[in-house]
């Protein structure tokens, strides 16, 4: 049974969870403007440079929050450090999707599969952790499904970027809510498993004469450095907010992030809006705004419930 105290201390812990989620999605809106600065260099480069300086970030954030033990209590378990090697190379594969997509011009099609993934994670959570979905929910899925359906078969073939960033993604906050870690270890020990591989691909172009390390300008080993902490910030919002709510209520709050980047394609980048495409976001968009009403509905009649109770 829960008492009043324990009922105000769990919706603390999901206003919380909001404002850690506002505050990641918000940032991966507008983060395109970042790596647009940096797309004279390769997207494979870039992610090298991404996951050594976001180990750096990750192992300053660790010290200064007082969690080395945490650290050190998550090397020692296996369950964990299996888990963080997938999610490592999850978002590894993500980045690197999101890099390219924003290096060709195609921050349309990124903010696309950010769109698909609030939809994916209400699928992934009925899937894995047995949430059950209503029946709008049933049918906002179904809406998404048919955009990306339509799209594919216009375009001839499927939306590759889109699915590809929708997936990693969406795999990757599932494994981060079930995980018993906190979110700056977590990210720490991710990015631990990363990192060396980057290093060594930095050391190879380095050898070889090229890559951008130490022959390119001020400005661009700044943006390089910065990566780490670009990096760093968003995923702690976005662990903390998993692991403080459901996956459909960040499934609500994902699609933020999509927006800006849509909103940066289109009217910023000038990236053409095509009929088909407008067609399939007419139906995901639909989806979302029925998965939110319903989302919206079923919070306020849970106040109602609980309000006679305080």
């Amino acid at each position: 049974m829960h008492t009043p105290e324990n009922a105000h201390d769990s919706r603390r812990e999901a206003a919380w969870g909001v404002v850690y989620g506002v505050a990641a999605y918000s940032s991966w809106g507008i983060v395109p403007v970042f790596w647009k600065q940096l797309r004279h260099v390769g997207a494979v480069e870039i992610l090298a440079h991404r996951t050594v300086w976001s180990l750096l970030a990750f192992a300053a954030l660790t010290l200064a929050t007082g969690q080395l033990r945490a650290l050190g209590a998550a090397l020692r378990d296996r369950r964990v450090v299996g888990a963080m090697a997938a999610t490592g190379a999850l978002v590894s594969a993500n980045w690197v999707l999101f890099i390219y997509a924003v290096a060709v011009g195609r921050v349309l099609d990124a903010s696309l599969g950010y769109f698909i993934n609030p939809l994916l994670s209400v699928l992934l959570g009925m899937v894995f952790l047995r949430e059950r979905l209503r029946p709008a929910q049933w049918l906002a899925l179904g809406l998404a499904a048919a955009g990306v359906v339509h799209l594919a078969v216009r375009a001839g073939s499927a939306p590759w970027i889109a699915l590809g960033l929708a997936a990693t993604f969406g795999v990757y906050g599932l494994l981060r809510k079930v995980v018993a870690v906190n979110s700056i270890p977590g990210s720490t020990l991710e990015t631990l498993f990363i990192a060396p591989l980057g290093a060594a691909y930095l050391a190879t172009l380095h050898a070889q004469g090229a890559g951008a390390m130490g022959r390119a300008d001020l400005r661009t080993h700044v943006l390089l450095a910065a990566t780490g902490i670009i990096t760093a910030l968003p995923l702690v919002w976005f662990t903390n907010a998993a692991r403080r709510l459901s996956l459909t209520t960040l499934g609500f709050l994902q699609y933020l992030a999509p927006s800006g980047q849509f909103l940066l394609a289109v009217l910023v980048y000038g990236e053409p809006f095509t009929t088909t495409q407008a067609v399939s976001f007419a139906c995901i968009w639909a989806g979302l705004a029925l998965f939110s009403a319903d989302a919206a509905l079923r919070a306020r009649r849970a106040r109602k419930v609980e309000s006679p109770r305080e």
